[in-house]
C-alpha cells in the first residue's frame, strides 16, 4: 500500500512523496492520521530559521529527510508486538501522542522530566526516530506518551489538543493568583488557548495584546477583559494606568516577536513573573539590568506540555474550553503549499492538513 507524506529535505525544500505503508515494530502503533496542524515552528523551519538549521550560535537540530508535523491525532490502525498492552489501547481507538519522543535513558527522563529529554526527538523534526504527522499513516514510537481521545471530541478539538496542552503548561508556569493582573502578548492559536486557561484561573484582570483586530475580537469572546493593539495605542502606558502605575503581575509572551519581550519587561511590575513561551525566528536582545537590578523578576521558560494532555482532553470533554473560531483553514495534503503560504495571513489562525480531504 502506498501513502502520501510531506517530507522535509531542507529550507524551502519540502516534497509531497509517495511511500510504502510503515510496518509497526515491537511496541509501536500504526496510526491513521485524522489531521495535522501547522505550527509556527513548522513555518519557521520551512523558511530556514537558524534555531532549526543551525548557525554560529545554534547547532543544527533538524535531521532530514523527515516527515514534517507534530500537531497530529489519529486512529490506531495496527500494532506491533506488545504495543496494545504497552499503551493500553485497542485497534480503532482515537489516540494522540505527545510531540516529544523521549529517550527514557538520560538524567531528565530518569527524573521524570521527560519533556526536557537530552536527546530531545520531536515528531516531525528527527529523521528515522520521529517522522511526523503530515502524512496518511504514522508510527507512534515505543517511548511515546500516548493518550486516548473520547469519541465525543470534534475533529477541531482533537487537532487542538497539542497546542492547547502547551498553552496550559505556559499558564501553569505563570502561577496565576486571584488578585493578579495578567498580560498575555499574542492571540494566535496558542495564545487563544492561554486566554481560556487563564480565565479558568480567575485572575483579577486579563489583558490580551495583539496586532490583528479579528484575533483580539476572538480573545474578547473567549474571556479577555481588555484587548489592546500596540499598533494603535501605547500599550505600556495603558497597562500602567490600569495598575496604579505599578505594571502587571504576570506577563506571558506568546508572539514570537522580539519587540514583545522588551514590551513585557517595561510593563511588568517589580517582582513580577515573566513567562517566555515563543519560538523566535531570530535572536532577541534585552537589557538584563531590568531583570535583575531594577525589578528582580522571575523569568520562567515554558517548553512543550508535560502532564497537560489529559487536562486539555478533560477540559474539552467538560466544555470548559472551546475550539470555536480557532481552526480557520483546512487543506488536503496535496494542497500543502497553499496551506503554508496561508499561514500568518491576516485571516488565518489554525491551519489543518487533513489527509482524507480532497483537494479543492
Amino acid at each position: 500500500m502506498q501513502i502520501k507524506k510531506l517530507v522535509n529535505y531542507g529550507p524551502e525544500d519540502y516534497r509531497l512523496e509517495s511511500g510504502t505503508l510503515p510496518e509497526p515494530g515491537v511496541n509501536e502503533l500504526l496510526v491513521k492520521v485524522g489531521a495535522c496542524g501547522i505550527c509556527a515552528s513548522d513555518y519557521h523551519c520551512y523558511h530556514g530559521a537558524p534555531m532549526f538549521w543551525g548557525n554560529d550560535t545554534f547547532p543544527r537540530y533538524v535531521k532530514t529527510p523527515v516527515v514534517a508535523g507534530h500537531e497530529f491525532y489519529g486512529v490506531v490502525h495496527a500494532a506491533g508486538a506488545g504495543a496494545l498492552e504497552h499503551f493500553a489501547v485497542s485497534v480503532g481507538d482515537r489516540v494522540i501522542a505527545e510531540q516529544i519522543v523521549p529517550c527514557d535513558k538520560c538524567r531528565f527522563c530518569r527524573n521524570g522530566q521527560y519533556w526536557m529529554c537530552e536527546k530531545h526527538d520531536i515528531y516531525g523534526f528527527q529523521a528515522e526516530d520521529a517522522d511526523g504527522g503530515m502524512t496518511e499513516y504514522m508510527l507512534f514510537k515505543p517511548t511515546s506518551r500516548v493518550h486516548k481521545i473520547p469519541d465525543t471530541l470534534s475533529q477541531e478539538e482533537c487537532a487542538l489538543i497539542e497546542p492547547f496542552s502547551c498553552s496550559v503548561h505556559a499558564v501553569n508556569r505563570g502561577d496565576i493568583q486571584f488578585n493578579d493582573v495578567v498580560v498575555l502578548a499574542g492571540a494566535g492559536t496558542l495564545g487563544l488557548g492561554m486566554v481560556q486557561a487563564i480565565k479558568l484561573k480567575t485572575p483579577k484582570k486579563l489583558i490580551v495584546i495583539d496586532t490583528m483586530p479579528f484575533r483580539l475580537e476572538l480573545a474578547k469572546k473567549l474571556g479577555a477583559d481588555v484587548v489592546l493593539n500596540p499598533l494603535m495605542e501605547d500599550v505600556i502606558a495603558k497597562v500602567k494606568a490600569m495598575t496604579d502605575g505599578y505594571g502587571c503581575d504576570v506577563y506571558i509572551e506568546a508572539t514570537g516577536n522580539p519587540a514583545a519581550v522588551n514590551q513585557g519587561l517595561q510593563m511588568i511590575r517589580k517582582l513580577g513573573r515573566f513567562v517566555e513561551f515563543s519560538v523566535f525566528s531570530r535572536e532577541t536582545t534585552v537589557d538584563w539590568s531590568i531583570i535583575g537590578d531594577r525589578k528582580e523578576l522571575d523569568i520562567r521558560g515554558a517548553h512543550l506540555s508535560p502532564g497537560t494532555y489529559e487536562t486539555v482532553i478533560d477540559l474539552f470533554r467538560r466544555k470548559l474550553i472551546t475550539a470555536d473560531g480557532i481552526v480557520t483553514h483546512r487543506f488536503s495534503l496535496d494542497e500543502w503549499q497553499q496551506a503554508f503560504s496561508t499561514f500568518g495571513s491576516a485571516e488565518a489562525i489554525k491551519i489543518l492538513l487533513i489527509p482524507d480531504q480532497q483537494a479543492g
